[in-house]
């Protein structure tokens, strides 16, 4: 039995899929079933089962899960571990970053980083802040840049990196943009576009709200912020946007309310660091001092 049989699995329990897991993976669809079958084989047990053209993780496979994510976190930090006496910083660093950071603040952290560190590998998943921040906790990245939650996770170490202010917006003639001294209530009335509600943005918002009893009138919810600025400029709602995105074809509303979010890296303390991680959270504290 080797490694990549298991890092197969991950895969497909990851993607659902045995042909998405194999183009993660840069190899065919047989070989990834065939790494699945050795695992079958080996345990003695199904770990997967046809549903039509899709395939459905077995109890055997949701409890073998948790136990393969650990080993290979495990094994990673041996061979990390093992290599600390080496000198040169080199090898591959697995970090996550929300859209938004990626596109409007990560270019001026990692160029310098890649710069001086060519010899390492910069492993860059884009994902939504919530998910990052379980990549984290799973060990299946070092750290990521991601929307900080309102409440720290106590589990994992964080460092605020921006704060990031947040104003209400809404296309230019949309009926709201002509209005003086708003206030929430004032907004129920309009459909709002807004991230879904287990996003931290949106939890900042929504909170916001619920101080005074009120909850806004959610027309329809998209993630990517980019996306919401697009529905919002064709006068189809208001939404809450960080003031880097607001743009010619926006309004900013008339009300006196300060929202803000804190935008940051998270790292698991447990772990252990990699020389190319440590070094690139003293590059990071360096660049804010």
């Amino acid at each position: 039995m080797n490694i990549a049989a298991f890092e197969a699995f991950l895969k497909v329990m990851e993607t659902g899929s045995i042909s998405m897991a194999a183009e993660k993976l840069f190899i065919t669809q047989p070989a990834v079933s065939k790494r699945i079958q050795s695992l079958e084989h080996f345990f003695n047990v199904q770990l997967f089962d046809s549903v039509g053209r899709n395939i459905q993780p077995t109890q055997a496979a949701e409890r073998l899960l948790p136990q393969v994510q650990q080993w290979i976190c495990q094994l990673e930090d041996m061979h990390r571990d093992l290599s600390q006496s080496q000198t040169e910083i080199a090898g591959k660093l697995k970090i996550g970053t929300s859209h938004h950071i990626g596109l409007h603040h990560l270019a001026k952290q990692l160029q310098p980083f890649a710069e001086q560190f060519p010899q390492v590998e910069l492993d860059v998943h884009f994902v939504d802040s919530e998910q990052a921040l379980q990549l984290v906790l799973s060990g299946e990245i070092e750290l990521a840049f991601l929307t900080l939650p309102p409440k720290p996770d106590t589990r994992l170490k964080h460092r605020v990196l921006w704060n990031d202010p947040l104003s209400f917006v809404v296309a230019p003639f949309h009926p709201l943009a002509q209005q003086k001294r708003l206030k929430l209530e004032d907004l129920i009335t309009y459909p709002s576009l807004l991230p879904a509600s287990n996003t931290y943005t949106s939890q900042i918002t929504l909170a916001e709200f619920a101080k005074y009893g009120l909850k806004p009138y959610a027309s329809m919810s998209t993630n990517p912020l980019e996306s919401i600025r697009m529905l919002v400029s064709i006068g189809l709602g208001w939404s809450v946007l960080p003031h880097t995105l607001i743009n010619e074809d926006l309004c900013i509303l008339d009300l006196d309310i300060k929202l803000e979010r804190q935008l940051g890296i998270v790292w698991h303390p447990d772990r252990s660091q990699s020389k190319a991680m440590q070094s690139l959270l003293n590059q990071l504290e360096a660049l804010q001092s």
